[in-house]
Parts: structure tokens; sequence; C-alpha cells
């Protein structure tokens, strides 16, 4: 759970109150509301100028940022590939991470996830803006977190791929008790997911459970 108290930063957020304390919300609202921002300030890779958040009752600004972010992982909207081959690219969050890298099979599995119809051995210079995507949300997969944050995890993917690839993201934060925040411009997602809904308008939010 995170717990957001007094929060600002510059002039593009001013919060006082927000509890994000369900498994899965989306984070909409009109482009240069704040959303990325927001997100970004989960695990730390911005920090508020005033308030604090909290995750489960620790001070986040208390905690190591290396560490917060193997439990917090974010998949950022513009995807990051290393050179390589798709397997190296799947082993690599497990090895900054520093967990124990995947077998194969394993892999394989989480590939299918995403719908990624591509060898291990395959080299990743050739891949589509989307296919790109799909891999890295794999990736994140791999590690086990505690929470994803997702900045337009389906920006790049045609409709059907999209609601194959966020449902079956839903399917595995449920199954394995994590927690998916995730910004989207998507009507579709949105409206799977109407009751997790959190709009940021002008710095602030509305609906969802904030007070």
């Amino acid at each position: 759970m995170f717990e957001i108290e007094n929060l600002t930063f510059k002039h593009i957020l001013h919060m006082d109150h927000l509890c994000i304390d369900r498994q899965i919300t989306c984070i909409t609202g009109p482009s240069g509301s704040g959303k990325t921002t927001f997100l970004r300030m989960l695990n730390r890779l911005n920090d508020p100028d005033d308030g604090r958040i909290l995750w489960n009752g620790n001070d986040i600004a208390q905690m190591d940022a290396t560490k917060l972010r193997r439990k917090v992982v974010m998949l950022k909207q513009t995807p990051v590939v290393y050179t390589g081959t798709i397997e190296d690219n799947l082993q690599i969050g497990l090895q900054f991470s520093k967990r124990p890298l995947a077998k194969q099979e394993k892999l394989k599995e989480y590939l299918k996830k995403v719908q990624l119809d591509k060898q291990l051995n395959d080299s990743v210079a050739k891949l589509s803006g989307g296919e790109k995507q799909r891999l890295c949300l794999a990736r994140i997969m791999l590690m086990d977190a505690d929470v994803y944050l997702l900045d337009e995890p389906s920006s790049a993917l045609d409709k059907e791929t999209e609601n194959f690839v966020i449902e079956n993201m839903v399917q595995f934060v449920k199954e394995n008790n994590k927690m998916l925040i995730m910004v989207t411009h998507s009507p579709a997602i949105a409206e799977l997911y109407p009751e997790s809904i959190l709009e940021i308008k002008d710095g602030n939010c509305e609906g969802y459970a904030y007070e």
C-alpha cells in the first residue's frame, strides 16, 4: 500500500492525501497533468519537494533507492533494450537486481505471456517498437517484484495484442499477490477496471480512494 501525505512537486503536483491500496490501479488524466511524474515518485526516480510517500508504512525517502527499485519495478514508456539476444535481455533485469538467473523454460513461458513469438537466441536488433515493449514487459515480470509501475505499457501495441498483454499482466499480478499501478491513455484498458481508476488532473486526484 502507498500513502501520500501533503505531496508537492514544482508546479506539477499537489496532493493532500491519497491511499493506493488496490491490487490494480489505472492512472488516467490529460497530457501534462503529472501522471508519469507521480509514477516515478513511487520508486524514487523523482523525489517530492515537500510531503512524503509511505510504502507499507515506511517512508520511501528513508529507504535505499536501489533496494526499493528491486521491490517496486518500473517499465518506462520508451522500452530500454540492450545489445544481444532475447535471452540476454530477459536475464539482465535479474542480474541487475542480483537474483538467480531463470531457466530457459521459464523464459519461454514469459515470452508466451506477452505474445512475443521469438527464439531465445534471436537478436534484438530487428525487433519492432511493439516487440521491444513486450520484451521489456516480460523482463520485469521475471523480476518477481512486489509492485509493478507501468507507464503506457501498451502504447506501441495494436488493440488485440494490447488486450492480451494487459489481461495476462493483470492475471500474473493477481495470481502472485502483487500490485500493479499503470498510467494509461487507453479507454479500453480503463473500461476493463472502472473501479480502479485514479484520475490526475491539474496535479491533483479525482475519484478512487482520494481523501
